[in-house]
């Protein structure tokens, strides 16, 4: 704890491993509907599946597309970020998939890493080069884009338009509680950024939120029901009151990538943690999102 105010999170002093066996444990997404946990492992180009009802881990996805970070939509689909196929997909409620985005201005994105989703149903994604850059996670590949930069698919036309421009490599992303915010991490510069959203989509501001320290390369992040912001960060959980103090750090063993809250009161934080998934019981919740 580093300050008071994390007091206030409580919860277990236990941290739990529910599985171990990945290479790069990333994207977790929890389904309330079915009580089960979907995440990626992207060098095994495979995505599993965890049932909290039997503790049972089987597979999801296999061949996946290399799959970066999912999320879910207004409507409980998998949006979910490809680094093989260069692309953001959509899981239909048959099983098929839907193609959101892959092109900007008639060139293909770099490798989209993580998304959510807008009450208006609008899907924002960044988009690094970490699927191109080898062929660990993706495949090796020159870009077409002239740099790694976030996106808005509009609801409506379905246009990929840009939103932000000046990241080195954005990664995760999160809408404050009323939706009026939008914070994107950049892990190469390793600070998160918080910008003011506006009614035509279009982003202003860019302050720095939140820098990192020791280590603390920015990766996925998730909000609570106070606005705190959850972050992965290097080995650590790192949590930031709404006015962007460090209030507590959660450690772990393995380097974090994702994280997110899910269980009956959506109080059980998962967080994928390169050969593991982890969970940790606590006193708060995670947000709801705005359409439920």
């Amino acid at each position: 704890m580093l300050d008071e105010r994390f007091a206030a999170v409580g919860g277990d002093d236990l941290v739990e491993r529910i599985y171990t066996g990945t290479r790069w444990a990333e994207g977790p997404v929890y389904f309330p509907a079915g009580r089960f946990l979907v995440w990626s492992d992207i060098p095994n180009d495979r995505m599993l599946r965890w049932d909290e009802m039997t503790g049972v881990v089987g597979p999801f996805r296999q061949p996946a597309g290399y799959v970066n970070g999912n999320t879910l939509d207004g409507q409980g689909r998998l949006i979910s970020c490809e680094h093989g196929a260069r692309r953001v997909t959509r899981t239909e409620a048959d099983g098929s998939i839907t193609v959101i985005a892959d092109r900007w201005q008639g060139k293909r994105l770099n490798s989209p890493n993580d998304a959510v989703v807008r009450s208006d149903g609008s899907i924002w994604f960044t988009d690094p080069a970490y699927g191109i850059d080898s062929d660990y996670e993706g495949h090796r590949a020159d870009p077409e884009i002239d740099g790694c930069h976030v996106y808005r698919v509009d609801p409506v036309t379905g246009e990929v338009a840009r939103v932000a421009d000046d990241f080195d490599r954005p990664n995760g992303l999160a809408f404050s509680l009323d939706e009026s915010r939008l914070y994107i991490a950049d892990t190469r510069r390793t600070h998160i950024r918080l910008f003011d959203v506006h009614d035509n989509g279009t982003l202003s501001g860019g302050k720095v939120f939140a820098q990192g320290t020791d280590g603390d390369t920015f990766d996925g992040m998730r909000l609570d029901d106070k606005g705190r912001v959850w972050a992965a960060a290097g080995k650590a959980v790192l949590c930031y009151d709404p006015d962007g103090t460090l209030i507590g750090r959660l450690h772990l063993p393995d380097s974090i990538a994702n994280l997110v809250f899910g269980g009956l009161k959506r109080n059980r934080m998962f967080i994928a943690a390169s050969t593991s998934l982890y969970s940790v019981m606590l006193n708060v919740t995670g947000a709801r999102p705005v359409w439920s």
